[in-house]
Parts: structure tokens; sequence; C-alpha cells
């Protein structure tokens, strides 16, 4: 610890956005960057805890006290090699991830946590600057060969720790480029799509091989692969989205938030949509349903497009701004988050149920929603509409961001007649096998919807797993 009495002396200092009436008009990255000198000061916030909980919350078990010293230090060498001997891609979680790591600071006791996110962004940022993150090309090779299917967070892991390994691995991704849910489903406002190709160029030149516009399943057969390969992971993510099971659902002008956000990152890359297909939100009474981190992505892209009006709605009751008794420290807070979307000109509204979508001509005019009332029955709640007549908004897009329920079973899943879990899930054992033992599965397809770090702790745990299993 270089500075024993950082935390009392410096105070937290977000980097915080660029202004709201320049981010608007852009696509551009909303988050702005400190200094060198202040990010060495936030560092120098952190205690050297003898228990560090951030370090226990962090899914890829980040030491956070030995970066942090040497970011104060200004060894960023050291720094992000201390970084990514946990995490593949620091890069992207110091921009997308909700940082359990903070909410379990000690600091954050008196909401003062250190500015661990932000500091891990600004290490690889400085790192890549200076040419220290380089290709590290396996001496020898295994002869064992690895199929990796999704090139998510998820499997991007799994491939880079097999090729570390020396196996030779082939990433196959159905869509025209790599980078699954980090490419496609998360805004450009949030995730500069370059940070990934420079990241994919790097892996290609460790020697990992990327085939797109490839759909297992479809293009490739599961019996070629197993044919072919010496082991198969799946990391297809939990693509099949929850519906709204309500009368006026097929009305045009009701989409998938995917549908929506996948679209707009494409248009960004330069890829032309059909003007029949496009999905637009310009000048539009836009309604999102769904008050989580795919809602708020909605928000800001609606937002950018020139909406009219933005609305978005949940049906769970309004957080409380602070943690509740039942909801301690380090434990992640079940407190409102407001996003940097939310701040951009949205109305937010809570315990609210869709009743029904309204059209004219098949088309889409309004949503009725029925106000509800929580309530605890012993250790479960239920909802109760108390509203006598339902509240009707004006809508022309409706964006369904209600999460994600499973897998995708049909194709490649389904046709290695893999066992799935209660939830729907692909079953794998500790060592992240399924059924078949020469197929392993990682990320969301095994675990459900979760984050992007999760996801990457997941490609760890599965890349172990396949290593043991050629090697034995």
């Amino acid at each position: 610890m270089g500075n024993p009495k950082g935390f009392i002396e410096i105070k937290r200092k977000e980097a915080g956005y660029r202004p709201v009436k320049e981010r608007i008009t852009d696509f551009g990255e909303v988050e702005q960057t400190l200094n060198a000198e202040d990010r060495k000061l936030q560092a120098s916030r952190c205690m050297d805890c003898g228990i560090p909980f951030c370090h226990w919350a962090c899914t890829v078990g980040s030491k956070i006290p030995e970066w942090q010293d040497e970011l104060y230090r200004g060894n960023i060498a050291e720094a992000a090699r201390i970084l990514q001997l946990t995490n593949d891609f620091p890069e992207f979680t110091g921009r997308v991830c909700p940082a359990l790591c903070e909410k379990s600071c000690v600091l954050a006791i008196h909401e003062e946590a250190v500015t661990i996110r932000e500091n891990e962004a600004s290490v690889m940022e400085q790192a890549f600057s200076a040419g220290l993150v380089k290709a590290k090309v396996p001496a020898k090779r295994t002869g064992k060969k690895v199929a990796v299917i999704g090139s998510g967070p998820s499997g991007l892991s799994v491939a880079a720790r097999l090729n570390q390994k020396g196996h030779s691995v082939t990433v196959f991704e159905k869509d025209e480029k790599p980078g699954g849910l980090l490419r496609f489903g998360i805004p450009d406002f949030k995730l500069n799509k370059g940070i990934i190709d420079r990241r994919l160029a790097i892996l290609e030149e460790e020697g990992i091989i990327f085939k797109t516009n490839t759909f297992v399943g479809k293009d490739i057969s599961g019996k070629e692969l197993l044919n072919e390969y010496d082991a198969v992971c799946l990391t297809i993510g939990a693509m099949k989205p929850r519906d709204l099971e309500v009368k006026g659902r097929e009305l045009e002008g009701v989409y998938f938030a995917m549908e929506f956000l996948t679209q707009q990152n494409r248009k960004i890359a330069g890829i032309d949509i059909p003007a029949e297909k496009q999905i637009s939100a310009n000048g539009k009474n836009v309604i999102v349903i769904g008050g989580g981190d795919t809602g708020s992505d909605c928000v800001g892209t609606a937002i950018r497009q020139k909406a009219r009006s933005v609305k978005q709605i949940e049906i769970l009751p309004k957080p409380s701004e602070n943690r509740t008794d039942d909801n301690p420290w380090p434990y992640w807070p079940n407190t409102l988050r407001t996003s940097s979307s939310h701040q951009e000109g949205c109305e937010r509204y809570w315990s609210l149920e869709t009743k029904r979508i309204l059209g004219k001509n098949g088309k889409l005019t309004h949503i009725e929603l029925n106000e509800l009332e929580w309530i605890k029955n012993g250790t479960r709640w239920e909802k109760k509409i108390i509203s006598e007549k339902p509240l009707k908004f004006e809508a022309d897009l409706v964006l369904l961001a209600m999460g994600f329920t499973q897998p995708v079973h049909e194709g490649i899943a389904d046709a290695l007649k893999l066992e799935y879990d209660a939830r729907g899930n692909i079953k794998v054992n500790e060592k992240h096998q399924t059924s078949n033992p020469k197929v392993f599965s990682a990320g969301d397809a095994a675990s459900g919807a979760s984050l992007v770090v999760r996801a990457i702790a997941s490609g760890q745990n599965a890349a172990k797993g396949i290593h043991e299993f050629l090697n034995a």
C-alpha cells in the first residue's frame, strides 16, 4: 500500500459522463476519462484490507489491492500483467461490468468505494497505448483440436485459455464478426467495437482461428464437429427472449429488445439494413418493458434515434435509494440504479404490468397497464392489481426487454442430444462437461443469462475442464 492515508486524504472521484446534449447526438462512448495523475490518486485510496472483500466479490478473482498499488506507483506494465492473470479481457469489464467489487469494497460502507472499474479500464488503455499488450504465441502445439461454438465473452475466454495451453482452437460464429453479445448486444455508447477488434487481432496472432458466418448445426453438423475435433465447447449464450403473452402482441411495432439493439449496432458498423426491415424510434412514442440493463440500453438507443418520448416500465416495485437491513454490505445492493441512459430523458415507472396492447389496422397505437401492489406472503412476494382502470399510454414502438429464459435448443444443442437442466440451460458437471463427455458448455448457455464477467469466469473454468479431459 503506497499511501496508507490515501483513503482518508483523497475523496472518490469519478470520471463522469460527457454532457447529455453532446452525447445523445452520437454513439460514441459516454464515459469520460481522468488524467493519469488523478487516476493514481484514486488508486492510492485502496486500503489493502486484511480481508479484501473486493477480491471475494469479483467473479474472476481479480487481485485488486495488488494492481491498484502498481497503478498508484505508475507501474502500468505490472498492473496490466496482474489484471490479466485472472481476467482475459479487463478492457471489456472495465467498461461494462457493474463492478461487484466496488459494492463490496470496505469503503463502500460509507459509499466511498475505490473506483476499481474505472481504474481497471485506465490501466488497460495505458497498457495498450504503450504497446505493452502483445500476442503470446504458444511455443509448441499439443496436436489436440478444440471447436468453440460462439464468440461471446465466455467463448473468447475458453479459446484464449486453451490456445495458451498449446491446443489448436477454432471458434465458430454464426454472425458476420466475432464478439457475440459484446458486439451485437451492447451499444457502442457503452463499448466501442474497436476495443473488441483490438483484442481479436491479438487472439488471431496467437493462433486462434475464427470462422464467421458459420451456423453450427446447419452449415456444419454436430457429427462433423465430433469427428474432426477432440473436444467441443458450446458457448451459444441464453438467447431465447422472455415473451409477453398478452392480447395485441402480434401488432406491428412490437419487437424484442435484441432485434432493436443488434440492428443499430450493425448500422454503426456500416451494414446496410433494408428500409422495410428497419426498426426506428425516430419521432415515435417508445415504451420499453423491462427495467434491467437491456432495457436501459434500449432507452439510450431510442433517445439517440430521436424518439418523441421514452418510457421504461418495470413490473417490480421501485427499489430503495439505500440498502435495507436485510441487504447488508458486502453483498450486492438491491438499490435503485440510474444509468447514463436514464439521465438522458426517460420516464421510469414501477409496479406496472402490461394488460394488453392496442392497435389500429394491424399497427400498434397504445398500451394498457395495470397498477400493482406487492404483498409479502411468508418468504414470497405476491402481486395484486390495485388500479380501478388500467393506465393507457400512447405507443408507436414497444420494446420487450424482459430478459432471457434459456439457450436456443434448436440447432446444435438438440442435434448433439444434450441434456438440459430444470431451467432449460445446458446441463453440465463441475468441469463444465455435458451429457456427452466430448462436449462442454460455458457462460450463459450453461448458467442462464448473467454478467460479462461471470461469462469470462465460466469460460476460464470450462477451459480448465477441457484441458484436463484432453490430457486424460
